[in-house]
C-alpha cells in the first residue's frame, strides 16, 4: 500500500496585529511568538498560561474607574473585551489618543531589535551565541557588508580569544551601537483575569502596577520570579514589575 505524506510549512501572521499575544509557553521553549504579535498596533496583549487567557495592557494615564469591575463571567467578559477592541469601542483607548509613551511600547521593531531577532533565528536554543561559521549568514540576512575578507575581520574582532563563537551582545554593539528602542524606563500597567477564584476576595477587577524596563539584568532591582513576569520577559527580557497589591496577579 502506497502512503502519501503531505507536509505543510506553517507561517505566522503577515502584518502587525491590533491586539498582541504573549505566552508563558515561550519562556518554557515550547513555542516562539513572532514580532507582529509581540508589538501590536495597540498596547494590549492577551497572555496565555498553560490553562487560561488573561489580558495585560499599558496606558500612560490612569484607567477610568468604571473599568474597575468588569463582570462575574470571566470567559464571556473576555470575549466582550476582545470584541470591543476589534470594533474600536473599547473605552480604554477611546478616552484619549495614544501618546508617545504608549506608541513606544508597540512601535515596529528598531534595526537593533530586528538584528536581535535575526541573530536568534540562527540560535534556536537561545544560547546567546552562534558558531562563527554562521556569522556570514547573519550578516547577509541583515543586509550588512558580507564580503569574506570583512567577515573574517569581524570574526577576529568579535571572537578575540578564538573560541569559535560570536556572542549576541558584542555583535549588537558592533553593528548597532547607541540604538535606543524608545521604550520608556517605566510605565503604568494593568492586568485583568476574569476568573473569580483568581482575584483577591473573588472580586473580578484589574490589578494595577508599574513596569520597569532595564537594558540589562540588575540584581539590585530584581522583584520576583512569577509566571506573569516570565511571560512578559518574552517581549521585555529585563522587565521588573511593582504591583499595588500584596500579591502578583495570576495567569491561571
Amino acid at each position: 500500500m502506497e502512503m502519501i505524506i503531505l507536509l505543510s510549512e506553517l507561517h505566522g501572521i503577515h502584518e502587525q496585529a491590533s491586539v498582541g499575544f504573549l505566552t508563558l509557553m515561550e519562556s518554557l521553549r515550547y513555542c516562539k511568538v513572532g514580532a507582529f504579535l509581540k508589538s501590536p498596533k495597540f498596547p494590549i496583549w492577551i497572555l496565555g498560561s498553560e490553562t487560561h487567557l488573561s489580558v495585560f495592557f499599558a496606558k500612560a494615564h490612569p484607567v477610568p474607574r468604571p473599568f474597575e469591575v468588569l463582570g462575574k463571567d470571566g470567559g464571556a467578559e473576555l470575549l466582550r473585551f476582545m470584541s470591543a477592541v476589534s470594533t474600536g469601542t473599547f473605552t480604554l483607548l477611546s478616552t484619549g489618543s495614544l501618546g508617545a509613551q504608549e506608541m513606544a511600547l508597540v512601535a515596529p521593531e528598531s534595526p537593533s531589535e530586528q538584528a536581535r531577532r535575526v541573530f536568534q533565528t540562527f540560535d534556536p536554543e537561545d544560547n546567546g551565541f552562534i558558531p562563527d561559521t554562521l556569522l556570514e549568514d547573519v550578516m547577509k540576512a541583515l543586509d550588512l557588508v558580507s564580503e569574506p575578507e570583512y567577515v573574517n575581520l569581524m570574526k577576529s574582532k568579535l571572537d578575540p580569544e578564538g573560541l569559535g563563537i560570536v556572542l549576541l551582545g558584542p555583535f549588537l554593539l558592533e553593528f548597532f551601537p547607541d540604538q535606543d528602542s524608545g521604550i520608556p524606563d517605566s510605565f503604568p500597567v494593568y492586568h485583568y483575569n476574569g476568573l473569580k477564584q483568581s482575584n483577591h476576595n473573588e472580586k473580578v477587577m484589574y490589578v494595577e502596577g508599574t513596569a520597569l524596563v532595564l537594558g540589562f539584568e540588575d540584581p539590585m532591582v530584581r522583584t520576583d520570579d512569577t509566571p506573569i513576569k516570565r511571560c512578559l520577559q518574552t517581549k521585555w527580557p529585563y522587565i521588573e514589575l511593582l504591583w499595588t497589591t500584596d500579591r502578583s496577579p495570576s495567569l491561571n
